[in-house]
Order: structure tokens, then sequence, then C-alpha cells
């Protein structure tokens, strides 16, 4: 199977599976948006939407935001991990909007990575999910199958994008980026990885990955 026909079947198999494509973090507009994939960095979705409606009744816009106190913010979103940092760049950036973008997020990655705590993969999602422009954000999921499927040498998730940008159409990133991580969590995790189940890796996987898979089976 050439890489071409490899990529064809990743796109119709994702597509099969995934006709629907659910947003994994809850959100009403840019801004919630934007905390949310903030608050998500090394937490998991699930924690964070049962997190984000306490801080958003609160505040769920960069006015109301900057009333708190970075502290106030940090114990409401304490239970997410990591909430000092999260609760000073939440604060820091809401005043950066209110300043400079009149309250609104801008539509740029390059905009919203200068932003505080906000990062390539953060600035990719909301780019992509909250304006609908095409980018590629790489998560742990995106980064692991992509090298099991033998589409990148899986050394960095910098060259992970680069080569996922590269092998898919454009006008599918947005689609394929989430549907990639379905996929990830529902047949291809990390752990507990049954082979049997994963379609994608068992058809295309990188023979390595597969030989490795069988020798621990043993």
């Amino acid at each position: 199977m050439t890489k071409a026909d490899k990529v064809t079947f990743v796109i119709d198999t994702l597509k099969r599976l995934y006709p629907q494509i659910p947003i994994p973090l809850d959100h009403k507009d840019p801004y919630t948006l934007l905390i949310a994939v903030l608050m998500s960095a090394q937490s998991t979705d699930v924690k964070v939407n049962q997190i984000t409606p306490l801080l958003f009744e609160v505040a769920d816009n960069p006015y109301d935001m900057i009333k708190l106190s970075v502290e106030e913010i940090r114990e409401i979103i304490k239970p997410v991990g990591l909430s000092p940092m999260k609760a000073k760049g939440i604060h820091g950036l809401s005043h950066i909007l209110i300043d400079k973008y009149n309250g609104r997020v801008p539509e740029s990655i390059e905009e919203l990575e200068q932003l505080p705590a906000v990062g390539h993969k953060t600035a990719s999602v909301v780019v992509a999910q909250a304006f609908n422009i095409p980018a590629f954000p790489v998560d742990t999921h995106i980064h692991r199958l992509m090298y099991r499927w033998n589409l990148t040498n899986g050394k960095n998730v910098v060259q992970t994008e680069k080569d996922a940008k590269r092998l898919f159409p454009k006008d599918l990133w947005n689609e394929l980026h989430l549907q990639i991580i379905w996929y990830g969590r529902q047949y291809s995790p990390a752990r507990g990885w049954d082979l049997n189940k994963d379609i994608i890796t068992a058809t295309i996987g990188r023979k390595s990955v597969l030989k490795e898979y069988y020798k621990g089976k043993k």
C-alpha cells in the first residue's frame, strides 16, 4: 500500500466511524473555548468539563474574569492541575484581550500565541474550532497514532504536525484532528491497547510497532 493509499484509508475509515464529530471541550464562544483549552493542558477533557461551568458561572467573559483575583481563579480551577500557572494565564490574557482586542479573541495563531499560557497547540485548537480556520493541532493521541501508522517519524509534535499538514487535504484538517483524537481514545490508546479493535493500525501500522505489540503479547 502506498503512502497515498494509506492516507485515503485513514480518511475513509475515520469518516465512516465519526460522521458527526463532537467537540471534546464544552464552550459557548471563542473566549470560553480558549479558557477550556488552556485548562486542558496535562488534564483530561472530562475533568475540565466538570470545572469550567463553575468558573463560567462566575466569569464567562474577560471583563468579569479580571474582576476576580488570580487566587480566586486558582481556587476554582484547582482540580484540573497546574492551577497557579493556569490561573495567572487566564487573568493575564483576559486583561490583554480587553486592552488590545476590545474583549474579543483574535483569530490568528500568531496573535493567540502571544497571550500568556497559550502555546501553539492551544492556539491551533481555538482557530480551528472557534473560527473554522484550517489548523492541525497535535495532541498526544495524534502524535502516537501518526507514528503507529508510519505517517511520521514521531520525533516531536512539530514534525508530526508538519507531516499531517503535508499528507492530509487542508479542507479536512479541522475534522480529521478531532476524528483521530476520538479514534485514539477509543481504539488505539497508549495503555490497554487491543490491536484487534484497532483496524487502522492493524492494516497500515509501522512494522516495528506491530512487532513490538505481538512480542508483548507472548
